[in-house]
């Protein structure tokens, strides 16, 4: 197969699992987010696939992240309390974080002026 077929098939396959599904819902079904935030990628896409729509169709603590091109189930990250205060100082592009859970304490995971770094919340 070249190339372009296989990509069509793809295509042809993605849509057929986002549209194809069925989606009913009563009085008591209540759609809530689960606690967690979604991971920043990292480089790259995933599968332009539909695998979930949104958290509750998500096994255990995942959430329905966007995966750089479809949805999927993936272990949400930590958000910890309190806002990160706007990038100031010195330019510092590196990334020594890239959610709050891998920051001590009550530090948080911020926006740095072109990269991110733990500090305290404000």
């Amino acid at each position: 197969m070249d190339k372009s077929t296989v990509c069509a098939l793809a295509l042809a396959l993605g849509a057929f699992m986002q549209f194809n599904t069925v989606y009913t819902l009563d009085s008591s079904s209540n759609l809530t987010a689960k606690p967690g935030g979604c991971p920043r990628r990292k480089w790259g896409s995933g599968m332009c696939a539909e695998f979930c729509s949104d958290d509750s169709d998500c096994p255990n603590e995942e959430k329905c992240c966007h995966n750089g091109c479809g949805h999927q189930c993936i272990t949400p990250y930590k958000v910890k309390p309190g806002r990160c205060a706007l990038p100031q100082g010195t330019p510092m592009c590196a990334e020594y974080c890239y959610h709050d859970g891998q920051c001590p304490g009550e530090q948080k995971c911020c926006r740095t002026t072109c990269g991110h770094a733990c500090s305290e919340p404000c």
